[in-house]
Parts: C-alpha cells; sequence; structure tokens
C-alpha cells in the first residue's frame, strides 16, 4: 500500500536518510511502493540474516541484541531512527520489536542510489529545488544540500547531534572581517551578502539557501577576509571547528602524492595552484594554472567540471581549502600531498587581498591600478592590533578601578588602626589608675 502523501508516515519517511536527499519527484515515486508494516513483541530480523533490505523504524522501539545481551534500544524519536537498523550485511545483531513498532522495508540498491538532485543557478549563489511540502524543518533542508549529500551516513548521524541553529534578521553581521572563525556555516532559508572592503561592489555577491561559508578559514587558522551580512532575515546551521574538520573536511578530501600527479595529469587532470599571483609567476608547477584562493570562491566558474583538479599551494595547507571549496560545488578536486613543498608565504600576506588578485575578478579591469596594495595587505594586523589595544584599555580601567579601591581600604584601614591605637592608650592609662588604687 502506498504512503499518503500528506500522512504522517509521509512526513516521518521524508526526513529518514537518505531518502531526505531525494528530489521530489523522486520521493513520491518511490512512496507508492513502500508498504508499511506492523511487528508486535518479534524479531525484525536475526543475526546472520543475509537479505539486503534496509529497516526504518517508524513508531514504537526497538531492542538491538547480541545473544541476549542488549546493544542499544532505538525509539522512534531518537535521532538514530532516521538511519537504517544495523544496516551491515550479514547482520550482526537480532532487532526486536518492544510492544507495538511500525517498519518499512526498503530497497538498498534504490536507497542509496538517488536521482541527482536538481539545481537552480543565480549569479551568485545555487539553491536547492524548491520542495512541494511547506515544511521549515531544517533537518530536512540541511540533508537535501549537495556538501551532506556526499558524506557518509556515520559522519551525518554524528553531525545531526551536534548542530546548532541560529536565526538573524536583515542587517545583522554573521561574519565580521578580521576576526577570527570558530564555526562552519550552511544557510538553510534567506540570503547573505558577502562583501570585501577592498574591492567595492565587484567584490560582493549573495549567498543563498544551500551555501555555505567559514569553512576555509576554520581550515586555514587564517581570520575572515570578508563580512558576511544577513540579506534577508536568516536562518543557518552552526558547527563548530572540531567537528567540521573530522566530520566533514577529513570524509570529503582526497589526496593525490607526488607520484601519482604525472600519471594523472597525462589522463587530463588539471592543476590549480590557488597561492598568491605574484608568488604564482615566481614559482609554480609546469601546466598549472593560478586562481587565489580567496578569489576562488567568485572565480570557481573558470575550473571545468567535467575534469579532475589537484589543487596546489606552498605546503597543503591552503589547498585542502581549495579543494574543499571545489568539492563541496560538485567538483572532482583533490589535494596535492604535501604541496610544492615549498616555504609558506608569510601569514598576513597569505591572507591578503593584492591588486593584482582583484584584477581575477570579472571586473577586472577596474582595477589595474596597483597602488591598493597594501592598505588591505594589514587589514587583519589592524584589527587584531585595535582588538588587543581595547582588551589592555578594559584591564587598564579595572585595575584602576581595583586600585582606586585598594587606596580607599587602606585610608579606611589606617583610620580605625589610629582609633585603636588611641583607644589601647586610654586603656592603658586605666588600667594605670587602678593598679596605683590597689
Amino acid at each position: 500500500m502506498a504512503v499518503h502523501p500528506n500522512s504522517e508516515d509521509h512526513r516521518i519517511l521524508r526526513k529518514l536518510m537518505p531518502l531526505a536527499t531525494f528530489p521530489s519527484a523522486a520521493f513520491k515515486e518511490l512512496c507508492t511502493n513502500i508498504t508499511v508494516e506492523q511487528v508486535q513483541d518479534a524479531p525484525i530480523f536475526r543475526r546472520g540474516d543475509k537479505n539486503t533490505d534496509l529497516v526504518y523504524l517508524l513508531e514504537g522501539s526497538v531492542t538491538l541484541q547480541a545473544e541476549g545481551l542488549v546493544v542499544e534500544v532505538i525509539t522512534s524519536e531518537s535521532e538514530s531512527a532516521k538511519f537504517a537498523l544495523a544496516h551491515q550485511i550479514p547482520r550482526k545483531i537480532d532487532a526486536v520489536a518492544n510492544g507495538v513498532a511500525r517498519i518499512v522495508r526498503l530497497d538498498a540498491e534504490a536507497v542509496n542510489n538517488p536521482p541527482p538532485a536538481v539545481y537552480q543557478e543565480d549569479q551568485s549563489y545555487t539553491i536547492t529545488e524548491e520542495s512541494d511540502e511547506a515544511s521549515d524543518d531544517w533537518m530536512t533542508i540541511l540533508l537535501r544540500l549537495p556538501l551532506f549529500q556526499a558524506l557518509p551516513p556515520s559522519s551525518l548521524q554524528k553531525i545531526l547531534m551536534t548542530l546548532k541553529t541560529a536565526h538573524f534578521e536583515k542587517g545583522d553581521v554573521i561574519l565580521d572581517s578580521g576576526r577570527a572563525v570558530n564555526y562552519f556555516y550552511a544557510i538553510t532559508k534567506g540570503q547573505c551578502l558577502l562583501s570585501r572592503p577592498s574591492l567595492a561592489e565587484a567584490g560582493k555577491i549573495r549567498l543563498g539557501a544551500g551555501e555555505s561559508f567559514g569553512e576555509e578559514y576554520l581550515i586555514t587558522d587564517y581570520p575572515a577576509q570578508e563580512t558576511i551580512t544577513a540579506f534577508s532575515d536568516v536562518s543557518l546551521i552552526q558547527l563548530e571547528k572540531k567537528q567540521f574538520l573530522t566530520l566533514i573536511k577529513e570524509p570529503l578530501l582526497k589526496f593525490v602524492e607526488h607520484k601519482d600527479m604525472l600519471d594523472a595529469l597525462s589522463k587530463g587532470a588539471l592543476l590549480l595552484d590557488v597561492r598568491l599571483k605574484h608568488e604564482y609567476e615566481s614559482r609554480h608547477l609546469d601546466d598549472s594554472f593560478n586562481i587565489p584562493l580567496l578569489m576562488l570562491r567568485m572565480r570557481i566558474e573558470e575550473c571545468p567540471k567535467e575534469k579532475q583538479i589537484i589543487v596546489v599551494c606552498a605546503n597543503g595547507k591552503a589547498s585542502e581549502a581549495g579543494a574543499f571549496l571545489l568539492v563541496k560545488d560538485g567538483f572532482n578536486a583533490s589535494v596535492l600531498k604535501g604541496g610544492m613543498g615549498v616555504e609558506e608565504a608569510d601569514l598576513v600576506e597569505e591572507i591578503t587581498h593584492h591588486a593584482d588578485d582583484a584584477q581575477a575578478i570579472a571586473l577586472a579591469s577596474q582595477y589595474e591600478d596597483d597602488s591598493a596594495i597594501s592598505v588591505f595587505g594589514f587589514e587583519a594586523q589592524i584589527e587584531a592590533l585595535k582588538a588587543e589595544n581595547e582588551r589592555l584599555t578594559d584591564c587598564y580601567c579595572e585595575l584602576e578601578i581595583k586600585a582606586e579601591k585598594l587606596q580607599a581600604e587602606k585610608e579606611q584601614a589606617e583610620n580605625q588602626c589610629q582609633v585603636l591605637t588611641q583607644q589601647l592608650e586610654r586603656l592603658k592609662e586605666i588600667l594605670n589608675r587602678l593598679t596605683k588604687r590597689q
């Protein structure tokens, strides 16, 4: 029996992984062939079972056990229920319904090979197809994003348990230039404006639902070099740096050894050098092309999607960030492990937008004047020094207040000491008179 589009089962199924990533049409078709089963106090499958169907829990609870020992109890309200029950084949454990449990069995081949999502392109951002469901469920929206579709289920499960949601009103600053970046951000609703002060209008792009930001700075440890502002009321998910690096970056990035690079190039791969232009012109690998890391988001259309792209930099750090930006946008990108093996450029210089880099934007002719090189080059340093100066000023003010308080306490203590001394002298006089009378 098919699952009705307006039913509660349909809503639950839409949140399961990887069904949440299916385009609407494909999900509807899948639902026409789903049969919901009801199992009561009985095994759903046994250890050693070789049936490849994926089993999902819709309602109730299930005990996973091995040789009579309980491994886990999964309820339909838990995050674990969004994933197939003990999907290893042959089954490693038993799954037994606790009371009445409602389940579905889905063909693993159909579930693990969903049809590709359809995307609508706008000049500066990508959005997934609009769902026919009027849902504000950020988790469902998130799981449909291309970046998360490429992750293994084990990583997704851990990510969903550590994500935070955030909401900003139009005009709010989400990420400020020159500041340290501590989160990976993905937009689930609304739009953000990315702007770089040194590049005027050419340095502004809009980011919409399905886009993310902050990742290059989490990977390189550089401070932000742009300001992200809410272009409309916007909803985001945030993932802390440690979780981003281990659960998203590491599973997605692929590396190419130096010894394998020539073979890949002979098969049509391209080399993308993400160092600054003057570094590239000074020394680079043969047949490579150059897009500086901080320009890559704006010039990503220059990279061919039909080719494998090997990203290279001085020592591998910037190229990891560059490859990640490409991979999350659907490119076949990998990192030249260890980079070129040359000394990394000075940190301030590496994160700076030089005028030469600005020339590479689509409106390059506006930035031929090399006089723009130095000002933005030290913006991060200036911001850091301002922040440090503010911190030291606050500390100085606090110390002054404490000093004044201590001085007042000292004067009060001295006055009390003087009064006590006078009282002691009087007591001595009284004691002396009493002694004489005796």
